[in-house]
């Protein structure tokens, strides 16, 4: 991405959502249940103190817990290869209980699954919408939403249609991701919308952004993992500057260490989404293989995705 001044950037900013907001203010509204009250001034500041608060690297062994639980309890647990098997769903679950992981993030198929195995803990279950494209009728996003909820997900991730977005037909745009926002608030759910800013144009970045805030989500993310690339420090400072500080800003893709992870939370993120989570928590990687995903709470909590393969490679799935 080019570097640009604060003037410059703050003039785009301000242009653009002004064009955005005259072409989809009539005929639209606000849907039920908007995240406007949601508070998360201090996400980012609130992240930060976390982990300066612990070690960069923390010696274990195998079998041993990450030592600061409380950098735990931010990580999402994530999975979401398409060949998963249900004994890796029931290894993701048994690692969440056992490092006290805020969540798992799985394909729609494995929220129920998932709901069972961690009946009674206080992990959550996260699952993903139109994913990995985005290129899903709204009406079907709507369903695997509303499927999920009543199968036990209490956090949702959707992936914003971006042709549309490309195509400037932002009133579709605004529509698709208002309507999974009133569907997932309905059933006590979070919404997150996967931007995938690796596809787009900055000018492009800032409208999906801003139709996200105006649709009542409560998160926007960088990345689903499948895209050409994932998040960036730049994209991150963006995001945040365009949605300003009441709802969260997700970083996934490529976060590997966590001085990668700090940079992130500089930036502006409220959420870190990276496949080697455990190592920057000082962890131990787990015995089964996936990618990470995300998670996003509007109490403040930031959280980190996950995925630890046996072999400590990456996989060619997830964020």
């Amino acid at each position: 991405m080019v570097a640009m001044d604060e003037t410059t950037v703050e003039r785009m900013i301000e242009g653009i959502t002004r064009q955005v907001l005259i072409l989809v203010q009539e005929g639209s509204k606000r849907p039920n249940g908007s995240s406007d009250d949601i508070s998360s001034g201090s996400f980012a500041e609130g992240m930060r103190s976390v982990v300066d608060a612990g070690a960069d690297r923390v010696a274990s062994t195998l079998g041993i817990a990450p030592i600061d639980e409380r950098m735990a309890r931010l990580i999402d647990h994530t999975l979401l290869k398409p060949d998963a098997t249900q004994d890796e769903i029931a290894q993701l679950a048994y690692e969440a209980r056992k490092f006290k992981f805020a969540s798992v993030c799985v394909n729609p198929s494995y929220v129920k699954l998932s709901a069972q195995l961690l009946k009674g803990s206080e992990v959550d279950v996260c699952t993903v919408v139109g994913f990995p494209l985005g290129a899903t009728p709204t009406d079907v996003k709507v369903f695997e939403a509303q499927q999920a909820i009543r199968e036990g997900a209490t956090e949702i991730d959707m992936v914003i249609n971006v042709g549309a977005v490309k195509s400037k037909d932002y009133e579709l745009v605004e529509t698709d991701i208002a309507s999974v926002a009133r569907a997932s608030h309905a059933g006590n759910a979070i919404l997150k919308v996967i931007i995938e800013a690796a596809l787009l144009t900055d000018e492009e970045k800032v409208v999906a952004s801003q139709l996200s805030k105006i649709a009542g989500a409560d998160f926007v993310k960088t990345s689903t993992g499948f895209g050409p690339g994932g998040a960036t420090p730049e994209d991150v400072a963006l995001m945040r500057r365009v949605v300003g500080p009441n709802i969260g800003v997700k970083a996934a893709g490529g976060i590997k260490t966590a001085e990668d992870a700090r940079r992130m939370i500089e930036a502006g993120a409220s959420r870190i989404g990276a496949s080697a989570s455990v190592k920057i928590v000082g962890g131990t990687p787990g015995l089964r293989q996936g990618q990470p995903e995300s998670r996003g709470q509007p109490d403040g909590r930031t959280i980190l995705a996950q995925d630890s393969p046996a072999d400590g490679k990456e996989q060619p799935y997830g964020s």
